[in-house]
C-alpha cells in the first residue's frame, strides 16, 4: 500500500517553521532608485505586526559603495525607540522576541556596529560571509579565503563581547556563478568552521540560483547528519530559473525549519547605479539581466508553507496586501504569483459561479451533493485491465 502521509516519507519536515523578511536589506539593495527611509520603516514595522520576528534591517558596509543603505541609523534608531516599542506592545508583540539583523561583510562594519550598540541603536545579530568557491568571494569581499577567515574569527569575538550575535553565511553551495561547479562538502565542512569560530548559526546561501531540488536535498540531508540542531540553519535561495520552490519543498523534507525570503522575489547583487548615478556596488552584474534575478518570494512560499499545513505564525493575508503595496513602492510588477491570484480559498469563490445549477438539480430530481448519476454503483470498478496487479 503506498504511504500518503508526507510525515512518514518525510520524517524530518517540520510541523512548524520560521520565515525571517530580509526585504530590505537583501531585497533593495538590487534596486537602482533609492527607497526612502520613511518606506523602509513601514514595510519593516508592518511585516513585524503580521507576525515575522527575524528581520535583515540594513548593511552597515561604507555608505559610499552602497548609498541604499545611508540611512542604517536611522532605521535601527527608530526600531529601538519608545513609538515603536509601544505600537508593537498594543498589538501584543513582546520586543524581547523581535530579532533585528545588520549586515557586516567587512571587520570595519563590525566595528561600526558595536559602536551603534554602545549607543543604545546596535543591531541584535550581525552577519559575515564566506563563498566556497575564491573566485566569488573575492569579488564579494576582496580578500582570499584564509585572511577572511582571520578577520571572520577576530569579528566574531569582538561581536560576542559586545553583547551581539555573528550569523555565518556559506554561499555557492550549489555552484558558482564565476567558478562553475562546487562540491558540498567544502560548504558543510565550512559550516563546521563558522561554528568552531562562534558564529550563532549559519546561513546557507544559494546566491545565484544554481541549486536544484534533489541536491538541496542532499545537502541538507548532509548538514542536519553533521550538525542536527535545526535552530542552527537557514535557508536561503535565490531566483533564476523559477524552481526555487521547489528547492523549499526539499528543504522542508530534509527537516530546515528557517527560511529567509523578499517580498516580490526582490533582490539580488549590490546595485552599481543609484537614481542618476553610477555607484561601485560590487561591479558588473554576473547575470546576463539584472531585471530578472532575485530571492526565493515571501508570499508564494508562505502561501505554498500554508498549504501544505506546516505552521508558521504570519498573517499570510496582510503579507499578500504589503506585497501588493511593494509593488506600488518599486513601481513595476514583481514576482509574486499569490498577490495577483491569492491564496487558496477553501471555500472557492462563489461570485463566478453560472447561476441555476441549483434548480437545474432539483428539475432532473438530483440531490444537492449528488456527483453521479443515481443507477450507477456507489463506488467506481476498475475494468480488469487496469486493476492493481
Amino acid at each position: 500500500m503506498t504511504e500518503y502521509d508526507l510525515w512518514k516519507i518525510f520524517p524530518r519536515m517540520p510541523k512548524k517553521v520560521e520565515i525571517g523578511d530580509i526585504t530590505i536589506r537583501d531585497g533593495f539593495q538590487h534596486e537602482e532608485k533609492f527607497i526612502s527611509t520613511a518606506a523602509k520603516i513601514f514595510y519593516l514595522e508592518e511585516v513585524i505586526f503580521a507576525g515575522v520576528r527575524n528581520v535583515e534591517v540594513t548593511n552597515l558596509g561604507n555608505p559610499i559603495g552602497m548609498p541604499q543603505f545611508a540611512d542604517a541609523e536611522d532605521l535601527l534608531t527608530y526600531f529601538r525607540g519608545d513609538l515603536f516599542k509601544k505600537r508593537a506592545a498594543r498589538r501584543g508583540i513582546n520586543y524581547d522576541d523581535l530579532c533585528f539583523t545588520a549586515i557586516t561583510i567587512r571587520e570595519p562594519a563590525v566595528d561600526r556596529a558595536i559602536e551603534l550598540k554602545e549607543r543604545g541603536i546596535g543591531p541584535d545579530r550581525l552577519l559575515m560571509m564566506v563563498s566556497t568557491e575564491e573566485e566569488h568571494h573575492f569579488a564579494n569581499s576582496g580578500t582570499t579565503l584564509p585572511e577572511y577567515w582571520q578577520e571572520a574569527e577576530r569579528s566574531i569575538k569582538k561581536c560576542n563581547d559586545a553583547g551581539m550575535t555573528m550569523c555565518g553565511c556559506v554561499s555557492t553551495i550549489w555552484g558558482s556563478p564565476i567558478g562553475g561547479a562546487t562540491d558540498l562538502r567544502d560548504a558543510v565542512e565550512f559550516s563546521k568552521r563558522w561554528l568552531e569560530i562562534g558564529a550563532s548559526d549559519i546561513e546557507h546561501a544559494d546566491h545565484d540560483g544554481s541549486a536544484s531540488a534533489a541536491a538541496v536535498y542532499r545537502y541538507y540531508s548532509m548538514i542536519l547528519d553533521e550538525m542536527p540542531d535545526t535552530e542552527l540553519h537557514i535557508a536561503h535561495f535565490h531566483e533564476t530559473k523559477r524552481v526555487a520552490s521547489a528547492s523549499i519543498l526539499a528543504a522542508l523534507q530534509a527537516g530546515i525549519t528557517r527560511y529567509e525570503a523578499t517580498f516580490g522575489g526582490l533582490g539580488g547583487q549590490p546595485a552599481n547605479f543609484l537614481d542618476d548615478r553610477p555607484i561601485r556596488g560590487t561591479g558588473e552584474y554576473y547575470y546576463k539581466d539584472p531585471r530578472y534575478v532575485g530571492l526565493v518570494c515571501l508570499e508564494d512560499t508562505l502561501v505554498m508553507i500554508d498549504e501544505l499545513g506546516i505552521k508558521h505564525g504570519c498573517d499570510v493575508d496582510r503579507i499578500l496586501w504589503l506585497g501588493q503595496k511593494m509593488e506600488k513602492t518599486i513601481g513595476r510588477r514583481l514576482r509574486s504569483e499569490a498577490v495577483i491570484n491569492g491564496r487558496t480559498l477553501k471555500e472557492g469563490h462563489m461570485e463566478f459561479a453560472r447561476p441555476g445549477l441549483r434548480p437545474r438539480k432539483q428539475k432532473l430530481g438530483e440531490t444537492p451533493t449528488q456527483k453521479i448519476p443515481g443507477n450507477w454503483a456507489p463506488k467506481a470498478v476498475l475494468p480488469e485491465k487496469y486493476a492493481k496487479r
